[in-house]
């Protein structure tokens, strides 16, 4: 496709997106959304755009991504409703950084590694936000982004490895074993009470220590997760199969007989 079809397909989708944000004929629905009522629907297009390219379908990606571009429309769409900024801005915004943080590539700039590429990104960046190189090297500001704009499994295991690459870290593995425990009955402690909130904290920490036994083991919690989500609903998808009637009208015992059929069935299959 030319640049001008690409230029073309991008404004028939920003019509369409002013279209239906009109409060002339425009859609309810659409009319409704805040840039804050949308955020669940960009993680939830982002995940689900990392999932079609793990899968390997171009027609997926290409229908996720798509769907993740619309998420980007529809958020400059209302910033201009409001004359907060264009999706004009947006664009240019973004070409100007990576043009700014390219100097090898767009400048004069000479490097000799991907080494030095970093350093130069890295220098460019903390001059951006008015800090030095050792200021936005801290780790504490470093953990906080983390904190900030990931999802919280993927914050926890990026602030593990980044703590433990500074020195923060235990001698052994047993030492973080010797935590867990520790976790564990504090979180027990805490459901005797009625602190929701201490009990919150608490199990945060106990997710936590978790994460770092990953680390330590070379495990990634997020696929862990991911992956017992997905045999989760393999497992219900069978017992819904092997069922002759509504899932809702067995006993606990029969579905336990269902869930232990299925597990059986699914793992002969592997």
């Amino acid at each position: 496709m030319s640049n001008q079809n690409t230029l073309n397909a991008l404004q028939e989708l920003i019509d369409i997106v002013a279209k239906l944000r009109s409060p002339h004929g425009g859609c309810p629905w659409d009319l409704e959304q805040t840039p804050q009522t949308l955020i669940p629907y960009i993680i939830e297009e982002a995940y689900e755009t990392v999932a079609a390219i793990q899968s390997g379908d171009r027609e997926a990606i290409a229908e996720e991504l798509g769907d993740l571009l619309l998420q980007v429309v529809l958020q400059a769409q209302i910033a201009q409703e409001y004359e907060d900024f264009t999706l004009a801005e947006v664009a240019r915004g973004i070409g100007e950084k990576l043009i700014r943080r390219h100097p090898h590539v767009f400048g004069d700039l000479e490097v000799e590694s991907v080494g030095e590429v970093k350093q130069n990104w890295q220098e460019i960046k903390a001059a951006e936000k008015g800090e030095t190189v050792a200021e936005a090297q801290l780790l504490s500001r470093k953990l906080d982004r983390y904190s900030r704009t990931l999802p919280p499994l993927t914050a926890s295991m990026k602030m593990s490895k980044k703590a433990a690459s500074m020195g923060f870290e235990w001698d052994k593995i047993e030492d973080v074993w010797g935590k867990f425990q520790e976790e564990l009955g504090e979180f027990q402690e805490a459901l005797a009470s009625e602190n929701k909130e201490h009990q919150q904290a608490e199990l945060g920490d106990l997710l936590f220590t978790v994460i770092n036994i990953a680390r330590w083991y070379d495990l990634d919690p997020s696929q862990a997760l991911q992956g017992t989500n997905q045999r989760f609903v393999q497992r219900l998808q069978k017992m819904e199969n092997f069922a002759d009637r509504p899932l809702t009208e067995y006993s606990l015992a029969e579905l336990d007989r269902l869930w232990e059929r299925a597990k059986i069935y699914l793992s002969q299959q592997v």
